[in-house]
């Protein structure tokens, strides 16, 4: 008999508790590599969309108008939902007549960190199963083991003559177990820490946008304020006409 042959005939060999947890297993390896792949090109798109967005928004160009290019564009993520939130909000609190300086960029930039907040649980989204993934199924695939060699050792009980061939049979299956769960946990925990590390990195980056764009706002802020300002003791200064 071949050897890969011999390796099927211990998998179909083994106990219904054994085929059970490798059964377990070869699916969390199959959906793990299916998130692992899903998970890469969502890094790449966010990664790629921040580096273009970041362009467009320190080119020069009117952040109104980057606003209205951005809100017709239904398919924005990242740091454009980001600037889009916080602008609105900060073009809504600023038509209030009686709006203060300080509560406006308060509000604005709450608006762009619950923004940030929702942008940074799309990153995380399935790491959590790759982590329980990578942290379990050595475990279960142990636990496969322990139960194999339990039944081939509870057959020795039965047998007149204990040999290594009435043993290696029992074990090699409950070792295969032990394999499949390294097979699923190792891409896993790679995966996992890969893409936890990749997410911080967006994360940072988008807090790092989120205060250079209130900065920015602040000053422009106090421009308007100072010209309205400077309006008001012009038109007060102007000697009434009788």
């Amino acid at each position: 008999m071949s050897e890969q042959m011999s390796f099927w005939s211990l998998i179909s060999s083994a106990s219904i508790v054994v085929q059970l947890v490798m059964l377990v297993l070869v699916l969390a390896s199959i959906v793990s590599w299916v998130m692992i792949f899903e998970r890469a090109q969502v890094f790449s798109k966010a990664r790629r969309g921040f580096n273009q967005f970041e362009e467009k928004f320190w080119s020069g160009m009117d952040l109104t108008q980057l606003y209205r290019q951005l809100n017709a564009n239904p398919d924005s993520h990242g740091a454009e939902t980001i600037f889009k939130a916080g602008f609105k909000e900060f073009t809504r609190l600023r038509q209030q007549a009686s709006a203060d300086p300080e509560a406006i960029m308060v509000g604005t930039q709450r608006a762009m960190r619950v923004a940030a907040n929702k942008e940074g649980d799309k990153l995380d989204n399935h790491l959590p199963f790759l982590a329980t993934v990578g942290s379990t199924s050595p475990y279960i695939g142990l636990f496969g083991t322990v139960w194999g060699i339990m039944n081939s050792f509870r057959g020795l009980a039965n047998a007149s003559q204990a040999t290594l061939a009435t043993v290696a049979p029992g074990i090699s299956e409950a070792l295969i177990a032990t394999a499949m769960g390294l097979f699923a946990a190792i891409p896993a925990v790679m995966a996992y820490n890969r893409f936890a590390s990749r997410a911080d990195k967006i994360v940072a980056s988008y807090d790092t946008f989120s205060e250079e764009f209130s900065a920015i706002l602040n000053r422009q802020l106090h421009v308007v304020l100072s010209q309205q300002s400077a309006k008001k003791a012009s038109v007060q200064a102007t000697p009434k006409q009788v």
